[in-house]
């Protein structure tokens, strides 16, 4: 079968390669794979900021396709079933953990198309406990972006709020979309910020997605607007979708006293300087949110066939995975929201 494969350490070295289908063991599932969808996660590891060491692996994690074949002991899923997948595919299954479902924080947890062969080819492995069958309304080609829909529904629950809140959505990349979409499917109401160069997907987000404001931060006085919707309380809650440390300040700036915090973009280095000054005197609550877990898939798909995610909004573009040089470009341009790939063959 055909497969892209990141063929050496370090950046780039990815070309289309013949690999064998892969053989299916006891508690997995052979699944033929139809859409793939880009993650920002690809971007960084075609750019060596990120899995810089893999060698020989078939990249993508976030797919929709068909069950081709089970292995022994599966019974969650039969030959033909629509499925996606959760990302984990080994788990020590024994950690605290692993025993309330929090699989992303296993220590010994692998990950398809990072430690274990992934989806951008016409066949992947899966764990049959990672699969979701489709709800009947919903196709392959959009649920081809469950995972990254799942990563925002994980992030959006590390706040709680109260229908008609104030939420911050700082960042109009395609999780930051997700979460606001997320967000208001919960009953708040989302402020989402960008850069001037941002103001194509800041309208996006607006006309598409129907958030309530957006905001220049270049330009406008993002401020002023938080005090006006607030009665000068601040936000309920920021949800910092950037990874850039002047968005996380001015989100712990804009949130209000006793305000929840979430950090859900990655920063492009391990250490940032934060004013630990603002968090005490305000007391605000912190969280990271890494990736998703298994709790977080059946209600991602839910908001989907109720198309309060609307897949078919986010998906933007769509093309093989032969042409991923294209697709890398049209994400790196901002041209592209989200990108799904299909295999060859």
């Amino acid at each position: 079968m055909k497969a892209l494969v990141k063929t050496k350490k370090g950046a780039g070295n990815w070309e289309i390669l013949d690999k064998p289908e892969p053989v299916v063991g006891e508690g997995q599932v052979k699944v033929r794979v139809e859409y793939i969808g880009i993650c920002g996660s690809d971007l960084h590891t075609f750019e060596g900021h990120y899995n810089v060491n893999a060698e020989g692996l078939t990249i993508g994690h976030e797919f929709a396709g068909v069950v081709a074949e089970v292995g022994s002991g599966v019974t969650n899923v039969k030959v033909g079933d629509r499925v996606t997948s959760e990302t984990t595919f080994t788990i020590c299954g024994h950690c605290h953990y692993c025993e309330r479902g929090e699989y992303n924080l296993c220590s010994s947890r692998k990950g398809l198309g990072t430690q274990q062969d992934g989806a951008m080819a016409q066949y992947v492995l899966t764990r049959a406990k990672s699969l979701h069958i489709l709800p009947e309304n919903v196709t392959t080609r959009q649920a081809s972006i469950t995972e990254a829909a799942a990563c925002a529904h994980h992030s959006v629950n590390k706040a709680k709020f109260n229908k008609g809140a104030i939420v911050l959505v700082l960042g109009p990349g395609p999780i930051g979309l997700l979460v606001a979409q997320v967000v208001m499917a919960y009953g708040g109401r989302v402020v989402m910020t960008g850069l001037t160069q941002d103001m194509g997907r800041l309208m996006i987000a607006k006309e598409k997605f129907g958030v309530e404001h957006i905001v220049d931060v270049q330009k406008e006085d993002v401020k002023a607007l938080v005090e006006k919707l607030t009665d000068g309380y601040g936000a309920d809650v920021c949800y910092d979708c950037t990874g850039a440390v002047p968005s996380m300040h001015l989100g712990m700036e804009l949130l209000k006293k006793k305000g929840q915090y979430v950090q859900v973009g990655l920063f492009a280095k391990n250490e940032v300087t934060v004013d630990f000054s603002k968090i005490i005197q305000k007391e605000l609550t912190v969280s990271g949110s890494r990736s998703q877990n298994t709790h977080d898939w059946e209600p991602t798909l839910k908001l989907m066939s109720e198309r309060k995610i609307d897949a078919d909004k986010m998906i933007t573009h769509e093309v093989g995975i032969d042409e991923w040089d294209r697709a890398y470009h049209l994400l790196k341009s901002g041209e592209a929201t989200k990108i799904v790939m299909h295999p060859i063959g």
